[in-house]
């Protein structure tokens, strides 16, 4: 008899990727003068309107709405100046996204998964802001299949701006033996970033990363219950000047997936991602388009035949430009895996 698949693994949040699957980036924006005096719930449904504002009323309702960092009542009247940040919540008709012609190059795929080589520039999942045009709406169009699966099979993600590989199921069999590698933290994935400053040889960063406490568009080192165990290694392999300043090429091997984490603990070590306009030297935010980040191996045991599977991805143009003017040449053994 065939165990059916527990597909209650795949909506779990208190582990790794899973977190993520349900998580949507916060909207952030400061009231003018002009809007004190009105109701809260009447604001962000103005400045939402792509939700209705009993939506948003039951998100008040729910804390998912805070003002100047504090949870917040739907009737609250305004003064102006505050700051007011938006947790969308999904909703079950936004499950069901439209298919769309979105390019993303495969490097594999079979009856059971795809691995995508993901470009800089594509977002994973739908969200407020970025409802269309996602690598979820271009998996729908090409495997129409897909539809049956939770979020056309996604169960990791990586941020709009860092390129490389990620893994998409195409059955919910599939989808929730890749859930449980996540979980188990099994699934192999290695990273290439330059960063600023001269970083040490290697190292390893076992520091909780959870949401800011002031600023809840990011995430950061938390001593605190609502920060979730993260561990990333890394090892230098290259140095340079950028812009005058000293850089550091660096493989970065992850055991846990929390979101923005390895460019949160890079940036705790004192050595940021270039180009990262959240966590990076914000006088140098221009130097680079986007946080200098690629997820270049990807390992995990195939869903359905229980070999062991690894894709290799080698640098995009854009950072292999920035290495260049780095002075930092290309090397083969970069490319080597860490894991023993």
């Amino acid at each position: 008899m065939t165990e059916k698949p527990d597909s209650s693994y795949i909506n779990r949040t208190e582990t790794d990727e899973a977190e993520i699957l349900t998580e949507q980036e916060p909207v952030r924006f400061v009231l003018s003068l002009e809007e004190g005096g009105k109701r809260l719930d009447k604001i962000v449904a103005g400045r939402l309107e792509q939700y209705s504002r009993s939506r948003i009323q039951r998100w008040i309702e729910k804390g998912h709405v805070t003002v100047n960092g504090k949870p917040a009542q739907a009737k609250q009247t305004m003064v102006g100046d505050e700051e007011i940040v938006v947790f969308p919540q999904l909703a079950e008709e936004e499950l069901a996204f439209a298919p769309e012609p979105v390019e993303f190059p495969v490097v594999f795929e079979d009856d059971d998964m795809v691995v995508v080589n993901k470009p800089a520039g594509l977002v994973v999942h739908p969200a407020a802001g970025n409802w269309s045009k996602t690598l979820l709406n271009g998996l729908l169009f090409r495997y129409p299949q897909s539809v049956s699966v939770p979020r056309a099979g996604i169960v990791h993600r990586l941020d709009k701006e860092t390129s490389g590989l990620m893994v998409v199921a195409r059955t919910l069999e599939a989808q929730t033996h890749l859930v449980r590698q996540l979980q188990a933290r099994t699934v192999r994935r290695e990273y290439l970033a330059l960063v600023w400053g001269e970083a040490p040889e290697s190292g390893t960063i076992d520091q909780p990363v959870g949401r800011h406490p002031r600023d809840r568009i990011k995430m950061a080192v938390l001593q605190t219950a609502s920060g979730k165990p993260a561990i990333t290694h890394y090892r230098r392999l290259e140095t340079g000047v950028c812009h005058g300043s000293p850089v550091s090429l660096i493989k970065c091997r992850l055991e846990t997936g929390r979101t923005h984490q390895i460019r949160v603990h890079m940036q705790f070590a004192g050595h940021p991602l270039v180009g990262d306009p959240l966590y990076g030297k914000s006088h140098l935010a221009s130097v680079f388009h986007r946080q200098a980040l690629h997820a270049f191996r990807l390992g995990l045991v195939h869903p359905s035949s229980g070999r062991p599977c690894e894709w290799m991805a080698l640098l995009p143009d854009d950072m292999r430009n920035l290495l260049n003017q780095s002075m930092i040449s290309e090397r083969e053994q970069w490319y080597e895996s860490d894991y023993s």
